[in-house]
């Protein structure tokens, strides 16, 4: 049986971090063959293997709770399947499996589901019949050793408030997790708006609220958002992979892994303690959502502080803003920059690189970004390519450079040795976690983010390192952040932002733009600490890639007439939807030139000469 050491460590730990919960039990199941119309929960008297192995698959993707297979193993349900007397050797069971698989380091969770009929005042049931059900459920999952309780799924109010009692009656305090579960708009499927039932468990006193089941991330987010201004509670979020399609008689979920971690980063923002997922979530989502929490919050340890004497910086001189490269003295001359993305190539011959740099220097071309291990996949040296760019053509590069590969003192050396070799525009971005790159086992170090590492590079543009010590000469590096108008926590990024500029930062990139709504309510939140910004133009070439835009690319949010537009040429032939995407980028630019200082465009499947097609309105 859990005990309260084990309760005390639960409900510490979750408001210290965010603790990650598996995915769906039955989709598991189904996948390895039992049928929609059995009792998934007599599995655990039948099949304990089965379950155990689900329960195995989930703890290897990284998970922090595993929850019972015991969602429907209440007396009225089970009596569906001639099983009434069952419900404490199916739920007893159900806790020993979960609690053998687990061992002592993952928290097992007994999850009770609703009754499966309607309770007064909407059903015959009378409250004091549901309360009895309940504990008669909880009791047998104590029993079993469970270590805390999530009820979930429910659609009443008034069902949840008695399985709280009955938890509380009988559950020696252990910790609760309550969630509702939603339709579209947010409300429950009885109607309960988020900030009623939102109230209502924390006046019951439930410890961790949430909200699971019926739909995907994107409406679950709305109702999280609204969860999240009315209380302090740590919140729960378990969503599907997305609304189920019928596919041939079979209900697709079709989410991807790396969809639902986009998500549970944006979940975490808005105080998000407790992350799985529910119908159609395998454990490629848990994993991939566990990258997600890791980028949000790596692991636990000593950051590294520059510490500089304020009278020494005060002492050096900076080199002027203009007099560091072309491009930081066409953003002061109020010159219209334009930058094209170039990714590395993967290997060592750069020869088809060094030919598109000749050709784009030839179009007038000001500058080439060098993105930095995009999506962290493994690809020819950004430094490198930057290198041998400036030696074969006079095109000046934006190097990106990440935190996440580097310590700090790597990072100073990577710097002292690109500025020797004549690099001077950087772009300084925190960077993708290894999770989402081709080598999910690699590591990060992340020992600053990008606010930090503005810092150093501005110790360093003030003659000093990161030890205090004097450099023999400043560097001149052109300091460049990202922006993300689109970010679904504005004031975090607005935030962020300021600590960019008061580190040292002289131009922002954006991340591609659609919507230009909000590049203009980005631009009206930051008038207080502008600077140059180039806006990220991303030609679309399909609607797929519209939607993955949209989906799956922080900040890229692609407006519904947009993505109309994409849809009704995506039959037609690639080359026309290809087409059309350059007129959406082209209509963007013309609309926004004003605004902004410059853009980068990314050229879709290294099709350059749609750069140029781009660039004839201007």
């Amino acid at each position: 049986m859990g005990d309260f050491v084990i309760d005390k460590k639960f409900l510490e730990l979750v408001h210290k971090k965010v603790l990650l919960c598996d995915g769906g039990m039955g989709t598991q199941l189904y996948s390895k063959g039992v049928y929609l119309n059995s009792c998934f929960d007599e599995l655990n008297l039948n099949a304990p293997d089965l379950v155990k192995e689900v329960h195995h698959d989930y703890i290897q993707s990284g998970v922090d709770i595993i929850e019972t297979n015991t969602f429907g193993a209440n007396r009225y349900k089970l009596k569906k399947f001639g099983l009434e007397e069952k419900v404490k050797e199916i739920n007893r069971m159900g806790a020993l499996i979960a609690r053998d698989t687990a061992g002592q380091e993952i928290f097992v969770a007994g999850s009770i589901g609703p009754l499966g009929l309607k309770i007064e005042p909407w059903g015959t049931t009378a409250v004091e019949e549901a309360e009895e059900a309940f504990m008669e459920q909880a009791q047998a999952l104590l029993e079993g050793g469970v270590d805390l309780f999530l009820l979930e799924t429910f659609s009443d109010i008034n069902e949840i408030h008695q399985a709280i009692k009955a938890v509380q009656k009988i559950g020696q305090d252990l910790p609760i997790i309550a969630e509702m579960t939603i339709e579209e708009g947010g409300n429950s499927l009885y109607g309960t708006t988020p900030e009623v039932f939102t109230r209502k468990l924390e006046e019951w006193r439930s410890h961790v609220i949430g909200i699971n089941c019926s739909v995907g991330p994107a409406h679950m987010l709305q109702c999280i958002e609204k969860m999240a201004r009315i209380t302090e509670f740590p919140l729960s979020a378990m969503p599907n992979a997305g609304i189920p399609r019928e596919v041939e008689g079979r209900n697709i979920y079709l989410c991807s892994p790396e969809y639902m971690a986009e998500y549970a980063k944006r979940f975490i923002l808005n105080g998000v303690k407790v992350i799985g997922g529910c119908c159609g979530t395998t454990p490629a989502h848990i994993k991939a959502i566990r990258g997600a929490i890791k980028a949000l919050q790596p692991p636990e340890r000593k950051k590294i502080q520059v510490h500089i004497p304020t009278e020494e910086l005060e002492e050096e001189k900076k080199i002027r803003v203009r007099d560091k490269s072309e491009m930081a003295r066409k953003l002061e001359d109020g010159e219209f920059v334009v930058s094209v993305e170039v990714v590395p190539p993967r290997g060592h011959d750069p020869a088809k690189t060094i030919e598109i740099a000749g050709m784009l220097e030839r179009e007038g071309i000001d500058c080439i970004n060098i993105p930095d291990g995009p999506r962290a996949s493994a690809r020819m040296s950004s430094m490198a390519l930057a290198f041998i760019l400036s030696l074969k053509t006079k095109i000046e590069p934006i190097l990106h450079y990440t935190c996440r590969d580097r310590n700090l003192l790597g990072m100073q050396s990577d710097l002292l040795g690109m500025h020797a070799q004549g690099i001077r525009n950087i772009l300084i971005i925190t960077g993708d976690p290894p999770k989402l790159g081709d080598y999910p086992d690699a590591t990060a170090v992340f020992d600053v983010d990008s606010i930090g590492l503005v810092n150093v590079v501005d110790y360093l543009n003030r003659g000093i390192d990161i030890g205090g010590k004097k450099l023999s000469e400043p560097t001149g590096f052109h300091i460049g952040v990202g922006a993300n108008p689109g970010a679904v926590n504005l004031d975090y990024e607005i935030s962020r932002f300021e600590k960019k500029l008061d580190a040292g930062a002289e131009f922002a990139i954006t991340q591609p733009v659609f919507d230009i709504k909000l590049l203009e309510n980005f631009f009206k939140r930051i008038e207080h600490c502008r600077i140059p910004v180039l806006a990220g133009i991303w030609p679309l070439f399909s609607l797929r890639n519209a939607e993955f835009m949209h989906n799956e690319v922080p900040g890229a949010t692609v407006p519904e007439e947009v993505m109309n537009r994409m849809r009704k040429v995506q039959d037609i032939g690639a080359e026309r939807a290809r087409q059309e995407g350059v007129t959406i980028a082209r209509e963007t630019v013309m609309a926004i030139k004003d605004m902004v200082e410059g853009i980068q465009i990314s050229p879709p499947l290294g099709r350059f000469e749609l750069v140029l097609e781009i660039l004839k309105v201007l």
